[in-house]
């Protein structure tokens, strides 16, 4: 295998190809130490054709590639098993090509960071609205391999939605173009949609064609008290007839989510006391000018609608309390505590995490039905949930035992992935939502995904990488 790593060292440069251990810790460790393994090498290409010759020769060795973005992921979808893989690391290729801002297109390497992308676009009053806790470190491979999704999937929809066109290497060092900017093209199967959420399990994604958005002229932002998961969809559905479908964010944050904010950051300054049962964040942007000029009374039309629609319901009971933003700094001490999540799920310890959706109308049943078989299975244990509502998305964490939430062995982990998984499986939804398969759940897709579907999916990988070299051992069961 020395001799592999030479020749890889050989097409990127020395520098570009990390053998020692030091130099591969941080690779061969997921973001919080869940997963560790001991890559061959990590190997840093710096154009399309330094990944393409780097493939080719572990394809025709037969050495397992497993592609890495920023390492923010949660599944262990970047672990590179032990002594056997080359981690491609996509960092070099982090080169924005170029901004259209007629066609409003971006078109990006892999590599790129997702902060640097929102702050160059911004420059030319526009966004990418891809929007999460880990944009300062994740990147647009790794979004695009995983399907990412975040705060902002209720009006744009996940990564693939917001992706034109899209560059990619197969196993054997075959390049596929398809870095179209159209936005129609029925010119046979969609491969672009294929690599897309494949984890890097059929190619290594390496350059995207990806759509830009106006720049918001004004926001309204919002914290909301409601009595329960029914009030605030009808909250949601108020907001988007008054808005004309300008939702961009709407978070649940439950009493205990507060709690626990309040513990670890006794200087957040809450927005309500006494604390909600059901809190909600939401957020409306508006492009048109004149939805951003102050009135007469001074207030901004976006915000004034905003306001409208949660008086009326609090008129009706249907709203309890609500704190608008009035300052830039309110709105983003708001956005603060909701992307506290991670540091919130993780305040006493790594708890057992799940990314599932289900249908809208269906979540408050879904937290019903997963909190009763929780605490039969597990009396004492507790879950801290925060969804991204709008799209039926939920982040429902478990400390088995509060008091030591270490003590959750892989028993317990398993446990309480079924019991959460056969409910959403009763409700129609889905135990992958936005952080992907990678390893944490092959045991799902074994348990719950549709038999046919896998058997599509397995002849898809065969036929693309009839070596298995690219991340095997990842997303199929």
């Amino acid at each position: 295998m020395g001799d592999l790593v030479e020749k890889c060292a050989a097409i990127v440069g020395a520098e570009n190809c990390l053998s020692g251990d030091d130099d591969r810790a941080k690779y061969d460790s997921d973001i919080i130490g869940q997963y560790k393994g001991r890559s061959l090498a990590v190997v840093k290409p710096g154009s399309t054709e330094e990944v393409s010759r780097v493939l080719a020769l572990a394809n025709d060795s037969r050495v397992p590639v497993v592609p890495l973005s920023g390492n923010t992921g949660l599944s262990g979808g970047g672990w590179p098993g032990e002594d056997k893989a080359i981690i491609l690391s996509m960092e070099r290729m982090n080169r924005i090509r170029q901004i259209n801002t007629d066609s409003h297109v971006a078109i990006v390497e892999a590599g790129v960071v997702l902060a640097n992308l929102h702050a160059a676009v911004e420059e030319h009053d526009l966004v990418f609205p891809l929007m999460f806790g880990a944009r300062g470190s994740c990147m647009i491979g790794g979004n695009l391999a995983t399907n990412a999704g975040g705060s902002n999937v209720v009006r744009y929809g996940n990564t693939r939605a917001l992706c034109l066109g899209l560059e990619a290497v197969l196993a054997d060092g075959t390049v596929v173009d398809l870095m179209s900017e159209l936005h129609k093209d029925n010119t046979g199967y969609d491969l672009k949609d294929l690599f897309i959420g494949s984890e890097g399990t059929l190619g290594v994604i390496t350059a995207a064609v990806l759509k830009l958005f106006p720049k918001p002229a004004a926001y309204a932002t919002a914290m909301v008290s409601v009595p329960d998961i029914g009030g605030a969809l009808k909250l949601l559905h108020r907001i988007q007839i008054a808005s004309g479908g300008g939702v961009e964010a709407f978070e649940y944050m439950p009493r205990n989510y507060f709690e626990h904010l309040a513990r670890i950051d006794p200087k957040a300054q809450l927005p309500f006391d006494p604390l909600p049962e059901v809190g909600i964040m939401v957020e409306v942007a508006a492009t048109a000018p004149t939805d951003a000029a102050p009135g007469e009374d001074g207030r901004l039309p976006v915000v004034a609608r905003l306001e409208s629609v949660l008086e009326d319901l609090f008129e009706t009971g249907e709203v309890l309390d609500a704190v608008v933003a009035q300052t830039e700094a309110q709105r983003a001490e708001m956005w603060r505590q909701r992307e506290m999540a991670f540091q919130v799920a993780t305040s006493r310890g790594m708890p057992v995490a799940t990314d599932i959706a289900v249908p809208l109308d269906k979540v408050g049943r879904f937290l019903e039905r997963a909190d009763a078989a929780l605490a039969e299975a597990f009396p004492g244990a507790e879950a801290v949930v925060v969804a991204h509502l709008g799209d039926g998305n939920l982040h429902y964490s478990v400390w088995v035992d509060p008091t030591d939430p270490s003590s959750a062995g892989a028993a317990e982990h398993e446990a309480v992935h079924n019991l959460v998984e056969d409910v959403v499986r009763d409700l129609g939804g889905s135990f992958s939502a936005e952080h992907g398969v990678g390893l944490s759940k092959r045991g799902s897709m074994a348990r719950y995904k549709d038999k046919g579907a896998l058997k599509a999916m397995r002849a898809i990988k065969a036929a693309l990488d009839p070596n298995n070299i690219m991340n095997p051992g990842k997303v199929l069961p």
